[in-house]
């Protein structure tokens, strides 16, 4: 196989495919529609290099000059000096001292017109910067902003796990890869794509003197038997009984299994071995059959495996991924710390904050959309626990593993529970339940009450729940809002705590 992929082609097909958190269009044009001019090549040079360095900063990326943002190639119709001044852009801008990775950054003609490609790896030796010293990363709406220099400074392991994904190995031939998996994938993404182009266009592979050269990530994704390249590309199952693993004499070890295989099947076999995991029993269900119940919000578990693969620190030959189920939670252990420009209040905020370790694994499964938009995957996870009325999922890191914890003990309590069976009959969300476990014991409810027991400041979420209550007949009003403002000023309360409502209990 020696189709070598044609840089034209390449670039043609990245505008094809649109912007990405990996990918960022430049106009070179300024202006109205229909009278429009090139813009000053001085400051196209400092977009470039904004987006050059929030990408090694980040998880690399591609910067395309001459196209807008809905892809329509536009071209760079500047002076041939001044095309050259933005080539230099990625050097002549940034920190001195400092070179970003570059990959390429060249002048290419398509659809006749000229346009400026610069592809920067992710950066794993040092925080890069501007030439005026500004540091810039790109955020989770695929904006450039500035970041803080301190916050980015990374410590040796992290170094070196950082790298892992990206180096390239020596004796690994086409012969070692999946090669029906990698048609697929390359179809999928564009028909007609050969397995060639889809692994450099990706960044995964690269032609050298004595043929193509596969990185670790391409390994780890794609090889037949990844056991010859990774001792550890793994996840094991430890089922304990009771809330606490014992050693020795109390040993309590219920189940002890792994699973292996390379990245694509590691994500389909660990969700196989782990489904069952998760139920708790079959019930015989409304449609007259026995239906299996669970204890856990399945997409939950298969978000939280699925990051715990795709981020694990493979640099940790030694270790892999680890699932221990206790009676009462559920760990999802990824060899390898918190990154050090994530906290776990950064994870908690849920705003799709992210970063990722291994850039080219993340890159190719949010292309093969396994994954999601970056960043996605913890908030879902979350949601889906709230939805489910689980207690909140515990994050932890220490210096060998990141860990997401899972429980399957309900928000509400055994006398919260008892009174919510009252409402039974009655098809109600998890944010109606808690705002009826607010008013129990005949509470008056106030809009304070009924904000905090949603936990939520959001009105339309107010409007719709509460209405949905009172439509159903579970919650009356005993003050009107002229009532409410009333009583606020003459007992010298805010209105806002001022009770409104009342739990209605429906008749037996």
């Amino acid at each position: 196989m020696t189709d070598i992929l044609v840089l034209q082609e390449r670039i043609k097909n990245s505008i094809l495919v649109g912007e990405s958190d990996f990918r960022e269009f430049k106009s070179a044009l300024e202006g109205r529609p229909g009278n429009k001019k090139p813009r000053l090549a001085k400051k196209i040079c400092v977009d470039i290099a904004e987006a050059l360095v929030a990408f090694a900063n980040t998880d690399g990326g591609e910067v395309i000059v001459g196209v807008e943002d809905d892809a329509t190639i536009t071209g760079v119709p500047h002076s041939e000096s001044d095309l050259e001044m933005m080539l230099n852009a990625p050097k002549t801008h940034v920190y001195e001292g400092q070179e970003l990775p570059m990959v390429y950054n060249l002048k290419a003609t398509i659809d006749g017109k000229i346009v400026l490609f610069f592809q920067v790896n992710k950066g794993t030796f040092e925080i890069y910067q501007l030439c005026d010293g500004r540091v810039m990363r790109r955020n989770e709406k695929r904006q450039t902003v500035p970041a803080n220099v301190k916050k980015l400074q990374f410590d040796q392991q992290e170094i070196k796990s950082r790298e892992y994904d990206r180096q390239f190995v020596d004796g690994a031939t086409v012969a070692d890869l999946d090669i029906e998996l990698l048609q697929f994938l390359a179809d999928s993404y564009l028909k007609g794509y050969t397995v060639e182009r889809y692994l450099q266009h990706l960044g995964l592979a690269q032609y050298a003197i004595n043929g193509l050269r596969f990185t670790r990530a391409t390994m780890l994704l794609f090889a037949k038997d990844v056991q010859r390249w990774h001792p550890r590309c793994q996840v094991r199952f430890v089922k304990i009984a009771g809330t606490e693993l014992f050693a020795g004499e109390k040993y309590n070890v219920i189940s002890d299994e792994f699973v292996q295989g390379n990245v694509y099947e590691l994500i389909s076999k660990s969700w196989e071995s782990m489904r069952p995991y998760l139920a708790y029993g079959t019930e015989f269900g409304a449609n007259a059959q026995f239906e299996q119940k669970f204890i856990y919000p399945e997409d939950a578990c298969k978000e939280a495996l699925l990051n715990a693969i795709a981020h694990r620190d493979y640099a940790s030959e030694g270790r892999g991924v680890e699932v221990h189920i206790f009676s009462d939670r559920m760990e999802i252990k990824s060899p390898g710390a918190l990154l050090s420009t994530l906290t776990i209040q950064d994870l908690e905020a849920l705003d799709n904050r992210h970063e990722s370790r291994n850039a080219k694994i993340a890159y190719t499964l949010k292309v093969s959309k396994l994954m999601r938009e970056m960043g996605e995957g913890m908030k879902r996870i979350f949601t889906l626990m709230q939805q489910s009325e689980l207690q909140k999922p515990k994050l932890y890191s220490n210096t060998a593993w990141f860990t997401v914890t899972l429980f399957n003990k309900s928000v509400f309590t055994p006398v919260q529970q008892e009174f919510l069976h009252l409402f039974s009959n009655s098809e109600l969300n998890s944010v109606q339940r808690k705002i009826l476990v607010a008013g129990m014991n005949d509470k008056e409810l106030s809009p304070f009450d009924i904000y905090s027991a949603m936990n939520t400041n959001d009105r339309d979420t107010y409007d719709r729940n509460v209405t949905g209550l009172r439509n159903l007949g579970l919650l009356t009003e005993i003050r009107t809002n002229p009532q409410a403002s009333a009583l606020s000023k003459r007992k010298n309360i805010i209105k806002q705590k001022i009770g409104r409502f009342k739990v209605v209990i429906p008749k037996t």
